[in-house]
């Protein structure tokens, strides 16, 4: 009996955890130094370092959603903890509230960003297969 499975090369491995945490920082998922994105929310097309192609990302309202998740998930049982504990008046909560689920989707977006390109390059996914 022959063994029929497809052997994989340490040259195709892209280990995911890694790439994530490089996107997260903002940087190449290949290389760890260039730039992975070069404004805000613009993916650059390619690393500056490595030249690893980065257009073929197709992040699209993936971020959006997992910001909007995880900044719900953190601020309502913090809502809920303040308002049974220390019962503030309700305008220094919207404020207070307000405030902080502006600061923290502005902080957590392009690293979202970056974590969903990434992992699109570690999973060979949209494009990201045939380049090196």
């Amino acid at each position: 009996m022959t063994d029929h499975t497809i052997n994989m090369t340490a040259e195709d491995d892209r280990p995911t955890r890694p790439a994530l945490i490089r996107g997260f920082r903002g940087k190449c998922p290949n290389c760890g130094e260039g730039r992975l994105l070069h404004s805000y929310l613009k993916v650059s097309d390619e690393c500056t370092h490595c030249g690893q192609e980065l257009f073929h990302h197709r992040a699209d309202d993936g971020p959006a959603y997992l910001t909007i998740l995880i900044v719900g998930h953190l601020l309502a049982p913090a809502l809920h903890i303040s308002y049974v504990h220390w019962r503030p008046e309700p305008w220094t909560m919207a404020i207070a509230f307000s405030i902080g689920c502006v600061a923290l989707s502005l902080y957590l977006l392009p690293r979202l960003k970056g974590v969903v390109v990434a992992y699109q390059w570690a999973r060979r996914m949209h494009g990201f297969g045939t380049s090196a």
